[in-house]
């Protein structure tokens, strides 16, 4: 390919990933989103995935599409809708059946909520359903402000056998937790004849290589594989799986027991001995130092691709909740899933209802000794979260914490 001919390519995939409206959410990849369609059942369900984060700490973001029997598509949480994205999407109505249905599953995720607006109006035959008690800061807004088309959007009802899909699917909401400045709610969804639970944020597993949508573009990766800032890192699959197990552990914990961050003197230090500084690179920065011993605290965070829940929600949100996400994590496992797509990191995972309800005994007084073994994360990662934590019970922000269950 010549050199015209390269740039011609450059420019038209630039517009094929285009999000025009990211400054509503202005985190990277900003204005330009890959997606990656996958066919997790054959002519059943499908995934589409793209990427999010901050300081390149990315981790995947996921919509789920799901055929129904009468002949259309349900979408759960959708993604930006890139013309790459719109075009994959179309590929499936062209095949299966128009969108009948677009879910947003939650009430706080801004990164979830922002999307759902634009994607409908790809769409203007399909009805959407929230999740209920929405609300938007700094001012509580009308959804309809939020760019949801009024004329076709509904709250889902707390009894899932009203809505139209009711014969394919069932639902839970785990409804409203009380944050002070917000709420946390997520709905999660059993597609009856595949066994597979839609969730959004509450259920993660880590997969040890770094996910194919992080790979299309590696740079955040070998940013974070690097020791030192002036460090020169070779493109491998090694140093790509070294960055993607520190971005999970930054991504979970903030700063994990295994984390130092050096004296600013330091840090500014060994800037000046990077070569080609740029934006790109934030000038050289690189506040991290990381102890010779870290990859333990990933290998216990992926534990085997386990279930679990996210850190942030045990340490800052379920917990100031735990008998209602109990109740909610009980109702949920009476489902017969076999399989569980959650938004964000690995997918599809298998897991059953048992390993689904001991993945919340993090909220209970006496765990089992399964759950000691299996899905309890280590207490020594959780310092930084648990001193945010206790910061927020002193200043007030946040309602407390309850007593486990």
């Amino acid at each position: 390919m010549n050199g015209q001919a390269r740039q011609a390519e450059e420019v038209k995939n630039s517009q094929d990933f285009s999000w025009q409206f990211w400054l509503t959410l202005p985190i990277y990849p900003f204005g330009k989103r890959q997606t990656i369609r996958r066919e997790v059942i054959k002519n059943t369900i499908w995934t589409f995935e793209q990427i999010q984060g901050i300081f390149y700490v990315i981790v995947p973001i996921r919509m789920t599409v799901v055929k129904l029997d009468e002949g259309s598509l349900l979408v759960y949480a959708p993604v930006a809708p890139t013309p790459e994205c719109i075009r994959l999407v179309n590929e499936l109505v062209v095949e299966h059946g128009e969108i009948k249905y677009i879910i947003l599953p939650t009430i706080s995720g801004l990164e979830h909520k922002v999307f759902v607006g634009p994607f409908a109006r790809y769409f203007p035959q399909a009805e959407v359903f929230v999740a209920p008690s929405q609300w938007s800061f700094p001012l509580n807004l009308p959804l309809s402000w939020l760019g949801l088309p009024s004329k076709r959007t509904s709250i889902l009802p707390e009894d899932s056998s009203q809505t139209p899909f009711a014969a394919e699917f069932d639902y839970e909401i785990l409804g409203a937790i009380d944050l002070g400045a917000g709420k946390f709610a997520e709905v999660a969804f059993f597609h009856k004849s595949s066994k597979t639970l839609l969730l959004t944020d509450t259920i993660v597993s880590v997969p040890a290589e770094p996910p194919a949508i992080l790979q299309l573009d590696p740079y955040p990766l070998l940013f974070h594989a690097r020791d030192r800032a002036f460090d020169i890192v070779i493109d491998n699959a090694e140093n790509r799986r070294r960055g993607w197990w520190r971005v999970a552990l930054f991504a979970f914990y903030f700063q994990p027991s295994v984390l130092e961050i050096p004296k600013w003197g330091n840090v500014f230090r060994d800037a000046t001995k990077v070569s080609n500084r740029s934006r790109k690179n934030y000038f050289g920065l690189y506040p991290f130092q990381w102890k010779a011993d870290w990859q333990r605290s990933f290998e216990a965070l992926r534990g085997d691709g386990r279930i679990f829940v996210a850190p942030i929600l045990q340490a800052l949100i379920l917990n100031r909740a735990p008998e209602e996400t109990l109740a909610w994590a009980d109702r949920v496992a009476r489902w017969d899933f076999q399989q569980i797509i959650p938004c964000h990191l690995d997918a599809p995972i298998p897991a059953n209802p048992y390993q689904f309800r001991q993945a919340f005994s993090f909220l209970e007084k006496q765990p089992t000794l399964a759950s000691y073994n299996s899905y309890l994360l280590p207490e020594v990662d959780f310092q930084v979260l648990r001193k945010i934590d206790a910061g927020l019970d002193r200043t007030g922000v946040v309602p407390p914490a309850k007593e486990q269950v």
